[in-house]
């Protein structure tokens, strides 16, 4: 594909995309874009008020970029029945079909990938290169899913002890799904449960973060430019309360929803009224444990990495960092250096390395767990305060000696925060590592791979990576254990949550 220079993705060009091509103050229902209009007040129809009126932020500079309006309940219930309706011959196209309808997403995405990128700097503020990733993983999740369902066989044989018999096995798409994503990964997030759900013939609601609307309403342009069939994908720009409409609405047959656990319970309790299917992907405070033999160098770009990337705004984030006690100093000296390097700015400037918060709230979010670091009286290495910029920036923080009582050690942050301890051996690195409520992901640096692999099946984690930045493949199966949610996306299992089974039994 061919991509512009970095230089050539700027604010002006973001924003005149974002003027002339992004549907604004509209909603993506049964093949079309659906007008929505002013609220009426209690006063009568002639008079409208702003409370579905919406404001659109860039965090490099905390100025309105784009004002819209969200949905409400009448467009949920138009979207609903959509599918509903459609839903019966989207089921049953081959897989062949929906393969090519996915492929034609990734084509449409690769064409406008400079336009996605530059959408995405200016509404979630990630600077250029990491909006890149965003988008090239995007692409690869829908190529992904259009090779899997195509080598899928309609019928597969089981075997059985049983003789005179034939087992068969096949699969049925779930139904309805009500699909909710967060800010932090637009796209990304996005393509994660959008790709294998059309993969498996289900029809979709899809509810972006309605921080981040510029980038995720480019893909109704998408799919009204690939022809997909109406009814198959709506997407409905909205708040908690349509989320609320669309997990709770009686034909939506699987809710998976992406974000914080206080709404993940919610989600739950509001899926069970209907015994719903459902998949939650929430929180974590994943650890990094650098052993004794490790290069301190590396060691700390991996840590860097972890923690510094997207602003620590990842759910993966490796925001505990467990170091051997006989190599801690040298590598907090190290890591103090290397943090204090980073070039902290405008996502559009092409030497930044980190950008700012999303949003004003999660900047606020992470100045309260500096002063609960000051009123702990923890150590910090390096940072712990706001940037006096424009816009929402935090300085990448380091506590270390941290103990494990700490609010910081045991809840998450979602932003530049890491928080260290140090360890003796191996069984204590493991008891510190799996000492979390949650448990989505983890790093091991080790000279010593045998060591690493034998501490990674000890490891409370869904996801483990070894001497490693935190690449996460297509066929990698995602999710996590205890608080971090229910089930798993990507690779094959990503499938399967949208598939049932159905087994046929005949006489051989």
């Amino acid at each position: 594909m061919e991509m512009l220079n970095s230089t050539d993705l700027t604010r002006e060009t973001a924003i005149q995309t974002a003027q002339n091509e992004v549907v604004l103050n509209a909603a993506y229902i049964n093949g079309d874009w659906v007008t929505i209009e002013a609220l009426a007040t209690d006063s009568g129809a002639a008079s409208f008020d702003n409370r579905n009126n919406h404001a659109l932020y860039d965090p490099n500079s905390g100025e309105e970029i784009a004002t819209t309006r969200l949905c409400t309940s009448a467009h949920v219930e138009q979207a609903v029945e959509a599918a509903d309706e459609a839903f019966a011959s989207w089921s049953q196209t081959s897989v062949s079909e929906r393969a090519r309808y996915l492929n034609a997403i990734a084509e449409s995405m690769e064409q406008q990938f400079d336009t996605l990128v530059g959408l995405s700097v200016l509404n979630n503020g990630k600077p250029i290169e990491e909006a890149k990733i965003d988008v090239g993983d995007a692409i690869a999740c829908y190529r992904y899913y259009a090779n899997l369902i195509a080598e899928q066989a309609t019928w597969s044989k089981v075997p059985t002890l049983e003789s005179g018999i034939r087992l068969l096995k096949t699969y049925s798409p779930v139904g309805v799904c009500a699909l909710i994503t967060p800010w932090n990964f637009p796209m990304v997030t996005t393509s994660w449960k959008l790709a294998p759900a059309l993969a498996a013939g289900c029809t979709v609601l899809l509810k972006p973060s309605e921080v981040t609307l510029l980038p995720e309403l480019m893909l109704g342009n998408i799919l009204s430019e690939i022809d997909l069939p109406k009814g198959v994908v709506s997407i409905l720009p909205g708040a908690a309360e349509v989320g609320t409409d669309m997990t709770s609405h009686p034909l939506i047959d699987k809710v998976s929803f992406t974000g914080s656990n206080i709404v993940g319970e919610k989600v739950m309790v509001q899926a069970a009224k209907g015994i719903k299917d459902i998949s939650l992907e929430l929180g974590g405070k994943s650890a990094i444990v650098v052993c004794a033999d490790a290069d301190i160098d590396y060691a700390c770009d991996l840590i860097i990495g972890g923690i510094f990337t997207n602003a620590g705004q990842i759910c993966s984030a490796t925001s505990r960092l467990i170091v051997h006690q006989d190599i801690a100093t040298q590598l907090f000296e190290t890591l103090k250096v290397k943090t204090e390097s980073l070039q902290i700015g405008d996502g559009f400037a092409t030497e930044t390395q980190m950008g700012p918060l999303v949003s004003e709230q999660q900047l606020n979010q992470v100045k309260k767990f500096f002063d609960i670091a000051t009123a702990e009286n923890l150590n910090c290495l390096t940072g712990g305060e706001l940037l006096e910029a424009s816009g929402y920036f935090a300085m990448p923080t380091i506590y270390t000696d941290v103990p494990t009582t700490s609010q910081l050690w045991m809840e998450e942050v979602f932003g530049p925060v890491l928080v260290c301890a140090t360890f003796t051996d191996d069984a204590e690195a493991i008891r510190l590592a799996n000492d979390s409520k949650f448990a989505l992901a983890a790093t091991i640096v080790s000279a010593d791979e045998t060591a690493a692999l034998e501490m990674a099946l000890q490891i409370k984690a869904g996801h483990i990576w070894i001497n490693e930045q935190q690449i996460v493949l297509p066929e990698a199966g995602w999710g996590g254990f205890k608080q971090s949610g229910i089930g798993r996306e990507l690779g094959g299992d990503g499938l399967s949550a949208y598939q049932k089974s159905k087994h046929v039994l005949l006489t051989d």
